[in-house]
């Protein structure tokens, strides 16, 4: 009974972004844009994937509709890893590299009822794994050849998420029904922040020092181009760009878990942040009720906040760095 009130709620959600008068009648509930009718009830993919040095460059992450990236450990310059969410998954070409995962991505990736594609993790995310919000598929993708060391040679491509959906009997429509018809608040047009601070550059250099993370405003795309290792990012298949219409900063305190400097970054609670878009940033709150409990975001006025269509980088800053976050 459970699964047909499920199933009814999430088509009453769904049928509620409907536009008849579109080629494509659905839209995406990760970036507010059309995406084909087949796919409207389809949940999502978190995909983790290696940000060290050696990983690059990134197969398929431009693809990516939302990219958190998040400390992954407080050793080795507090190193990041990129967690990718993709609506149109089954059509992935080769993405990645693969790694693990961590306690943190567990709750996110729940957040969205999304699956989650990662090859491991310390023993903490076991707990995290069993919870009945997580659903996950480790290992046992495609290894290739790259003259790399073992572990940055993981990818996965579409056809093998098809497969290995089908293989462990999951589902690939929401599970749960969503709050709402879309994740964010969007605007109908593209909007411009009133009262909103310059930040032509989101410089994160001095938060996440080992890449160095940096997305420059681009005015001819009017998106943000992210760059590591004093790099533009650009795909390895086809040197696309890595680019954002919308940067989301967050400030989140963490637990740091042992000595190897495993963390958890304290997800459910709130606090403060940026909401950053067309050459401009506004501050905000967030608040994450549970584990598995959507995040949302307020402007000043204690409003939602409502955000342009198009793809979004999250980025959550250690509450010990925070004041390092530069906004040009």
């Amino acid at each position: 009974m459970r699964v047909k009130k499920v199933l009814g709620v999430l088509t009453g959600v769904m049928s509620s972004i409907v536009l008849s008068t579109t080629a494509y009648a659905a839209t995406s509930e990760l970036t507010g844009l059309p995406v084909d009718d087949s796919i409207a009830a389809q949940r999502p993919v978190a995909i983790m994937v290696d940000n060290e040095k050696k990983a690059l460059s990134h197969y398929g992450v431009g693809e990516a509709d939302i990219v958190y990236e998040m400390m992954n450990s407080t050793a080795n310059g507090r190193i990041t890893r990129l967690m990718c969410l993709y609506k149109d998954w089954a059509n992935l070409s080769q993405t990645g590299s693969i790694r693990s995962t961590r306690t943190t991505n567990v709750m996110i990736a729940g957040e969205y009822n999304a699956v989650l594609i990662h090859d491991g993790g310390p023993f903490y995310i076991k707990n995290y794994l069993a919870k009945p919000y997580a659903t996950h598929i480790s290992g046992g993708f495609s290894r290739i050849k790259n003259g790399k060391p073992t572990e940055f040679t993981e990818y996965v491509f579409g056809s093998e998420l098809v497969n290995r959906f089908a293989g462990n009997k999951i589902s690939t429509t929401y599970t749960v029904a969503p709050e709402r018809a879309t994740h964010f608040l969007f605007n109908e047009a593209d909007v411009d922040l009133a009262g909103g601070s310059p930040a032509n550059s989101v410089n994160l250099s001095s938060v996440f020092v080992h890449n160095k993370s940096l997305l420059n405003y681009n005015a001819a795309s009017r998106t943000y181009d992210y760059y590591e290792y004093d790099a533009l990012h650009q795909d390895a298949e086809d040197a696309q760009p890595l680019t954002f219409k919308n940067v989301i900063l967050q400030n989140v305190s963490f637990n740091q878990l042992d000595k190897n400097g495993y963390l958890t970054y304290n997800v459910v609670g709130n606090g403060v942040g940026y909401y950053i878009t067309n050459g401009m940033a506004t501050p905000i709150s967030w608040s994450k009720a549970s584990e598995d409990g959507w995040t949302h975001y307020y402007n000043a006025a204690g409003q939602e906040l409502t955000i342009n269509k198009g793809k979004t980088y999250i980025g959550f800053i250690p509450s010990d760095s925070w004041d390092k976050v530069q906004l040009n």
